[in-house]
């Protein structure tokens, strides 16, 4: 105790103070990580942006141009992804977490978690070879009575591998993340807020709205944050069910479909050389760019609820 402060101080011991050390040095060797790869892309990519656009493939008119579309690929299949994903992921961790028997509960889970051990080319190979098929008849029934709707305008693809078909594969990738993290955060919900719920008359739905959604909004944003992050930076699965093209639109349906930035580096690395391959690092600065917003945005939505806390 000092006489100063009237505190009792403790004394470190060794495996503390190791232990804090090496937490430190881990925390900084990820932004060491970081910071190098941000100055990897930076240098890598000023060439791009003082190039003749005719060395670009393609020859557009700048490569503000020729990155346009393939940013608009990479935000549209991965907001597509996520509106399909995102309901579905909710109600199986909610019926996971408050509805399902014990055993059965216990064996959806498990089988959610080794879903999310499947490697994305597997997914490539079920959306090019079964999905892709499977689906074209009703992406053709959709054309014929829903062609005035922009979204399903014609002509229809004849293959089924369009822009609609990757965002379904990205959603079956990205569900396991969030359905396996909104469960466990379910899961934590104070017992007496569902139990106070429920004594008040709440109905087992009512009680989910008023108690749990709420406790779990920070964590669901999280989880919705991490299964975007997996559908912007997907490239096997893209490059193997979507047939690409340089465009914008938005139709989901139709033999022409903006290509994603991961999958379009995939594609055209391989035989890249001189001024192009800093014209494919340039886009993946862009990429790295657009991820790092998103997780801030999704830090921000997260800060904005950290004063909420339940009574354990």
């Amino acid at each position: 105790m000092t006489a100063a402060t009237g505190r009792i101080t403790a004394r470190k011991r060794p495996g503390d103070v190791l232990f804090s050390g090496a937490a430190l040095a881990a925390g900084a060797f990820i932004l060491v990580i970081l910071a190098g790869v941000a100055i990897f892309l930076i240098a890598q990519s000023i060439p791009a942006f003082l190039i003749d656009p005719s060395e670009i493939k393609g020859e557009p008119d700048s490569f503000w141009a020729y990155v346009g579309p393939l940013v608009f690929g990479t935000v549209w299949a991965a907001a597509l992804a996520l509106l399909i994903a995102v309901p579905i992921a909710l109600g199986i961790s909610l019926f996971i977490s408050h509805y399902a028997p014990r055993r059965l509960a216990q064996g959806l889970g498990y089988t959610v978690d080794l879903l999310a051990a499947v490697p994305s080319v597997v997914f490539g190979l079920w959306g090019a070879g079964v999905l892709a098929p499977a689906i074209q008849p009703f992406y053709a029934w959709l054309v014929d009575n829903f062609g005035w709707f922009p979204l399903f305008a014609p002509p229809v693809s004849g293959t089924g591998r369009t822009i609609l078909t990757v965002a379904i594969v990205l959603a079956v990738m990205i569900l396991p993340i969030i359905t396996a993290l909104c469960r466990e955060i379910f899961l934590q919900t104070p017992k007496l807020h569902e139990e106070a719920a429920l004594a008040l008359g709440a109905t087992r739905w009512e009680m989910i709205k008023l108690a749990v959604l709420p406790f779990g909004r920070p964590g669901i944003v999280s989880a919705v944050m991490l299964g975007l992050g997996r559908a912007l930076g997907e490239t096997m699965a893209v490059a193997m069910v979507l047939s690409p093209a340089t465009v914008i639109s938005f139709v989901l349906t139709g033999p022409q479909n903006p290509t994603t930035i991961p999958a379009n580096i995939a594609l055209n690395y391989p035989e890249a050389h001189g001024s192009y391959v800093n014209v494919l690092i340039a886009t993946g600065l862009i990429l790295f760019v657009i991820t790092f917003a998103v997780n801030s945005a999704a830090r921000w939505a997260v800060a904005r609820r950290k004063e909420f806390s339940g009574a354990n």
